[in-house]
């Protein structure tokens, strides 16, 4: 399935632009995202864009900064391995990395775990991407994903996201009461107070934190709702 990827960067969003559609389905899929999308990202946030070694020439350039324009996005970046778009972003101005892409992580390549079941006490659920529950994980349960993990549910057992050590990751939950959550390397507890609203964990600097999900995106650099 092709996926058009917009997340936080490191100073504010990346934008992957899909390498196999050409460049009229693409135009198509950006417009109804910035349609049909929430804004999310802070006024006037820079935008990284990764091109991998698809081909943009000067129009696509003008094209692509007036959509993200209109949604008080800036293009400051542009990431590629072909020379003649490296060259083209040069032109209209945006700073350009140009090199081969660094491979995805094996999470991100592997399809989601989606389970419709409780997980109880004593059962240990492991999977190599990113697993989607819908239901609960009661005390004693556990996950533990290489990629992200999503709880529709209450969350009060154990959560380990990022368990290759990838700190990007995230786990969210509709109700975060866990007895203990784990983002790559580290280690955290959750409030003894729940709150009544679905959170998300995320590590910032050395440590894991917490956001109401529904301002996540915008009380962290970028956001990816």
């Amino acid at each position: 399935m092709t996926c058009l990827l917009v997340q936080p960067g490191a100073a504010g969003l990346d934008l992957t632009l899909p390498p196999e559609l050409d460049w009229s389905h693409l135009q198509d899929l950006l417009q109804q995202y910035f349609q049909l999308s929430e804004a999310w990202w802070l006024p006037q946030a820079p935008v990284r864009v990764v091109c991998g070694a698809r081909i943009l020439d000067g129009e696509h350039w003008q094209w692509l900064s007036g959509l993200l324009q209109k949604q008080k996005l800036i293009i400051t970046t542009v990431q590629t391995e072909a020379r003649a778009t490296a060259v083209a972003a040069a032109m209209a101005g945006y700073s350009v990395e140009q090199g081969i892409m660094p491979p995805p992580t094996a999470s991100a390549t592997l399809p989601a775990l989606y389970l419709d079941q409780a997980v109880r006490a004593g059962v240990e659920i492991r999977h190599p991407g990113t697993v989607v529950l819908v239901g609960d994980v009661n005390p004693g349960g556990c996950l533990v994903a290489d990629g992200d993990i999503l709880v529709w549910g209450r969350l009060r057992g154990v959560a380990h996201a990022g368990a290759q050590g990838d700190s990007r990751r995230l786990i969210m939950a509709l109700e975060m009461a866990a007895t203990q959550l784990r983002i790559g390397e580290l280690v955290a507890r959750t409030p003894p107070s729940t709150a009544f609203y679905p959170e998300v964990a995320c590590v910032q600097g050395d440590a894991i934190v917490l956001y109401p999900a529904r301002d996540f995106g915008r009380t962290t650099p970028g956001g990816v709702f």
